[in-house]
């Protein structure tokens, strides 16, 4: 098995990343925001996904992961757990090979059963946390939160 930090570093050193479920809402607290908003901060090539919204904080969005030109290495769920399995039979279709779930203090974007169908066509799935507890994007506060969330079991620790 693989930690959670190994799979996170390897997942962020894939530098082509889309964020599904990225609200129309400039800013807010929805988790796809501030990770999107993160990760174009850093350098990455990142892409907002909302099938309903042309632009997510000033970006041109996709309705898809398969209308992004050039496709993408990685791909962070930040969408209701009920739309993770479409999003994940996406990445699927598309070969994606490292898929991460968002989930924070709340329920976020985790789906047990669309987490089992990705790993089972061999992708990386990483089941909880946020790409901003770890590593070149992580900060104070969720570094903290990462290690609060690791000891009450919301965070596995092996992917």
């Amino acid at each position: 098995m693989t930690t959670m930090k190994e799979a996170a570093a390897e997942f962020l050193s894939k530098k082509r990343i889309a964020v599904a479920g990225v609200s129309r809402e400039s800013g807010g607290a929805h988790g796809g925001n501030p990770v999107y908003l993160r990760l174009r901060d850093r350098g990455y090539d990142v892409f907002p996904v909302n099938p309903n919204a042309d632009t997510v904080e000033g970006d041109s969005a996709y309705p898809n992961l398969g209308t992004i030109p050039g496709g993408v290495e990685a791909v962070v769920i930040a969408t209701h757990p009920k739309v993770a399995r479409d999003v994940m039979q996406e990445c699927i279709d598309l070969e994606i090979k490292h898929v991460w779930m968002h989930r924070g203090p709340g329920g976020g974007s985790v789906n047990h059963d669309a987490a089992e169908m990705g790993r089972g066509a061999g992708l990386t799935v990483l089941e909880g946390g946020c790409p901003l507890m770890y590593a070149q994007t992580a900060d104070m506060g969720h570094k903290v939160l990462r290690g609060v969330l690791s000891l009450v079991g919301r965070i596995p620790r092996e992917v």
